[in-house]
């Protein structure tokens, strides 16, 4: 008998809960030809509000991408929980890891090879439907035009393929797809790094304007800590696999404690001052 993975206790506030959270790879020695082990997460803790955003940073290969893989179970943990109420997703099979398919949702951050280029527009967000089984075709034609409509696309492009599509276009219609089973938890791995500063700004707003009309929550992995001051209420930062130093967004960039944070600061050149000055006393 399944596990009824629809239901979770939304009274205690946290909408997702990690902990423990392990995970490693086997790599071939190139020299050698033996099989290396590497521990790529390190017994990963935090927690997500319902309706808020955390936002993991790090330098590249500090592990926020594995961890992004492992809550959204595109890759299964070595060990540790991840629990939305009463469901742990990290020991869900896979008839009720399907089902649960519809709470969590990720958008990349290369938007072109995520999707079938052979689909058109409206066909990508409908797979989604399509693989849970959700209406007919013209109900989910309906959907999917409501959905790019919602995130700033014309529905008259939905029979348009993908790759005729600008770059920031693209990412509005991964972030349709995302949309289209209605999921709690979208899980953004680098969403907004590969497009222009104008672009990126205005899908910043989208995605504010979208949690703010569905109450989403939303876990940010990112090494822009001004995209990020931007969009997460709290901040945990990652390196060697291991968060480092976590807490709320102005605590974390006004005071950072650790080398990790202090660095991707400094990368950001300028950034801790001008951010400082926006938020005045308060700080």
């Amino acid at each position: 008998m399944g596990t009824d993975v629809r239901m979770w206790d939304a009274s205690s506030g946290a909408l997702l809960r990690v902990w423990g959270l392990r995970k490693k790879y086997v790599r071939r020695d190139a020299v050698w030809r033996k099989s290396v082990p590497v521990v790529a997460v390190r017994g990963v803790d935090f927690e997500i509000p319902a309706g808020k955003t955390l936002a993991l940073v790090g330098s590249s290969g500090s592990g926020k991408s594995t961890v992004a893989r492992c809550v959204a179970r595109l890759e299964r943990p070595d060990a540790g929980e991840i629990r939305m109420g009463d469901v742990d997703i990290a020991e869900l099979g896979n008839r009720d890891l399907l089902r649960f398919r519809t709470e969590i949702q990720m958008v990349f951050q290369d938007a072109v090879t995520s999707m079938n280029p052979r689909f058109s527009a409206a066909e990508i967000i409908e797979e989604p439907l399509l693989i849970q089984r959700r209406g007919n075709n013209a109900a989910r034609r309906s959907r999917a035009r409501e959905l790019m409509n919602e995130v700033g696309l014309s529905p008259n492009s939905a029979d348009r393929l993908a790759m005729e599509f600008s770059g920031g276009q693209r990412q509005r219609l991964a972030i349709a797809r995302s949309l289209a089973l209605q999921p709690k938890l979208l899980v953004l791995d680098e969403a907004l790094s590969g497009l222009d500063l104008s672009t990126q700004a205005q899908i910043a707003n989208l995605l504010l304007e979208l949690q703010a009309a569905h109450s989403l929550t939303y876990l940010l992995i990112s090494h822009d800590l001004p995209l990020v001051a931007r969009l997460a209420d709290s901040i945990a930062v990652m390196s060697a696999g291991q968060i480092v130093e976590q807490g709320p967004t102005p605590h974390i960039i006004s005071s950072p404690t650790h080398p990790e944070t202090q660095a991707l600061l400094a990368a950001a050149k300028g950034f801790q001052s001008a951010y400082a000055a926006t938020l005045g006393d308060s700080l």
